[in-house]
């Protein structure tokens, strides 16, 4: 199926079974870098395990997209591209990333869930991937989002 057909169908599925959607489907994107970790993180959030996520605010003041708000809506794409769940954004927080809490790194759970192994994942991540030519530091700012399902593909 092609990407838009395939975006329009579960956009229809969501509003079918979540009252109250809009009628424009929202932005569609996934996790990571690569397929293999935007299909990991995916399979965290689809068991609950992963409620956050984190991004660079200095990569969103590089390609100018706008910073998530409480209350948007996104489609979660797995790494081939598939729609696979719409997730509603519940908090935001712009921290530095030496002052991303304990909390944070445990509800974005990934490893260990722990706040060192956050920090050496993300460091690596941005180091690497960061759209931003700033890059990493220790003291950037980490736009923290929160979010909750509304609704997952059945796979």
């Amino acid at each position: 199926m092609h990407a838009d057909a395939a975006l329009e169908q579960f956009w229809s599925e969501c509003r079918a079974v979540v009252p109250g959607l809009p009628e424009a489907a929202p932005e569609a994107w996934a996790f990571g870098a690569t397929a293999e970790h935007a299909d990991g993180l995916l399979a965290l959030m689809l068991a609950g395990t992963k409620t956050a996520t984190a991004s660079s605010l200095w990569d969103y003041e590089h390609t100018g997209e706008p910073l998530p708000e409480v209350g948007w809506l996104s489609i979660v794409l797995d790494g081939g591209g598939a729609p696979r769940a719409l997730i509603e954004t519940t908090a935001v927080e712009v921290v530095p990333f030496d002052r991303v809490s304990a909390a944070h790194a445990f509800a974005e759970g990934e490893g260990d869930r722990t706040l060192e192994y956050w920090r050496e994942v993300h460091e690596r991540y941005w180091r690497r991937y960061s759209d931003s030519p700033r890059g990493f530091e220790p003291d950037m700012p980490v736009v923290c989002e929160a979010f909750r399902v509304l609704h997952a593909a059945t796979p």
